[in-house]
């Protein structure tokens, strides 16, 4: 008896030489729809679907192979005597073959803006993905294809041996429930509409686009996968020269993109501007530019300006010697003038959303260089972060000011508000603990990663020390200060304004420390902690 193949396809790639070369090893094709239309015009005899069920396609073609005299002849175990029995009780054939690719409804709800909803809907499979499991749980038994690029393997062993090795048969296997797990997760991304941490499971649907050379270390293997409906800054960003980007490249990057336009991007407001306006009555100013340098996955300068070169030059100033190999990343285009000052430093990546002719003539002169263009502003609203055995799910931090509290008798002066703001938006890419000394919208001392407050404050106040001599006015932290020692030390450097969270139980010890010494400290009402 000649053995089956059902080939169900929408994507037609490399379908009609796969026909040809079941045909010429004396298989039988049963196909449904456009399939079997398209194989009939290249001339293959068809067996359609409707032949084999006795049931025509129905409900505009939603139903076609859902049906037992399919699913039977997939499923059934050729070594199990009653389930072969059964099959010839019901005068059924077995399936030997299934390749069926899905509905496009990756690329359909990556569409910007996606189709109406009711035409979305239409393009979840239904029956491709209950053909190819049943393949595939079957897979002793069944060559199962869900990917055109699996035919040509596929036909060299059939060819050459009739059959497939059991274990080329299970990572086929293997293949098809890695995509109908990602497909079904991408439709349930759709469906939810945003309600990560409310749902039962955590299914997000990412699909590998490349191997890097390795991980965070050269012992360790590493890949990128991005989102399958194409959302996403990183999915936006295009390599315009330079080595290929590896893994510690890709953290570095998604750091800096987020930091930068977190100070605005391409007519977006900065990060918490509405707030600012709401509570202090205060207005950014659009027209500046704004740079962040990143160095080990943590701001290493950031500075607004009026130019890109100036923004840089302000970002390279606070730590001359860390931004060596590190990232710039910049909120507007990038002109030669800018290019020309970062030519003359070593950096691993520059990113910006757009390079006019002579920026590009200059930095793509250094090969090992990665430029990249960035068109997309971040667009996340949930973030995960692996555990051993699971992963942690958290809404992004989108808020700047819960409140607005001044605690101490020293008023602001509305002249640092700015400084403030800047540091604000700042702080919460740095690693915990962190503290940033702000001065003309410029981080001119950052500390960040320690282990206790002080240290991260004395190693920012230090810094700023070298940079301006003790001119800075603002420290801004990312969470409340649980006994007084960064006020004094901050007091003693010539700190005027204090920004923290407040919350401690010892907050009372900071506002008599502050009132000491004539500083100004304000309650947020927000922590801004980045582990």
């Amino acid at each position: 008896m000649k053995k089956r193949a059902l080939l169900s396809v929408f994507n037609k790639d490399g379908v009609m030489e796969l026909a040809g070369a079941l045909s010429a090893l004396g298989w039988e094709l049963v196909s449904t729809g456009g399939t079997a239309a398209f194989l009939r015009k290249e001339g293959f005899a068809v067996i359609d679907a409707a032949e084999i069920t006795g049931f025509p396609e129905c409900l505009d073609g939603r139903v076609k192979t859902l049906h037992p005299a399919v699913h039977a002849g997939i499923l059934a175990k050729r070594g199990e005597k009653s389930h072969t029995d059964a099959l010839k009780s019901l005068n059924l054939r077995t399936i030997d073959l299934v390749a069926v690719n899905l509905y496009p409804f990756f690329q359909k709800f990556a569409e910007n803006p996606p189709p109406p909803e009711d035409e979305l809907l239409e393009f979840i499979d239904i029956g491709g993905p209950a053909m190819l499991r049943s393949a595939a749980k079957n897979f002793d038994d069944v060559i199962v294809l869900s990917d055109p690029a699996d035919y040509g393997e596929a036909i060299r062993c059939l060819r050459s041996n009739g059959d497939l090795p059991r274990e080329t048969r299970k990572k086929l296997a293997g293949k098809v429930f890695n995509l109908t797990s990602a497909y079904d997760a991408a439709v349930s991304q759709y469906l939810l509409d945003g309600e990560e941490t409310a749902a039962a499971y955590h299914t997000p649907s990412l699909r590998r686009t490349a191997p890097l050379r390795y991980g965070e270390n050269p012992q360790q293997e590493a890949a990128l996968f991005l989102r399958t409906d194409g959302r996403g800054a990183i999915s936006g960003m295009k390599q315009l020269g330079g080595k290929e980007l590896g893994y510690n490249n890709y953290r570095d990057i998604d750091l800096a993109w987020k930091a930068v336009c977190s100070l605005g991007f391409g007519g977006a407001r900065p990060l918490g501007a509405d707030e600012a306006e709401k509570l202090l009555d205060f207005t950014d100013d659009p027209s500046l530019k704004a740079c962040v340098a990143v160095k080990h996955n943590t701001p290493c300068g950031a500075a607004l300006g009026k130019t890109a070169g100036e923004a840089f030059d302000k970002a390279y100033s606070c730590d001359t010697v860390s931004i060596f190999g590190g990232i710039a990343a910049f909120n507007t285009r990038l002109d030669g003038d800018a290019a020309r000052k970062l030519e003359k430093i070593f950096l691993e990546v520059v990113i910006a959303p757009a390079f006019d002719g002579e920026a590009l003539d200059i930095l793509l002169k250094k090969t090992n260089l990665r430029v990249i263009e960035a068109a997309l502003p971040p667009g996340e609203d949930y973030e995960s972060v692996s555990v051993d055995g699971g992963v942690l799910v958290q809404q992004v931090n989108k808020k700047l000011l819960l409140k607005w509290e001044l605690v101490t008798k020293t008023a602001v002066d509305r002249r640092d508000l700015a400084d403030m703001l800047f540091g604000l938006r700042l702080v919460g890419w740095v690693k915990s603990n962190a503290i940033v000394v702000v001065k003309n919208q410029s981080a001119v001392g950052i500390g960040g990663g320690q282990t206790n407050r002080i240290r991260a404050a004395e190693e920012a106040l230090r810094r700023a020390a070298d940079v301006t001599g003790g001119a800075a006015r603002v420290l801004v932290s990312d969470a409340f200060f649980p006994f007084p020692d960064v006020v004094l030390a901050a007091a003693e450097a010539g700190i005027r304004l204090i920004v923290q969270s407040g919350g401690s139980n010892n907050d009372s010890l900071s506002i008599e420390a502050c009132d000491k010494h004539g500083v100004a400290m304000v309650f947020t009402g927000t922590r801004y902690f980045k582990h």
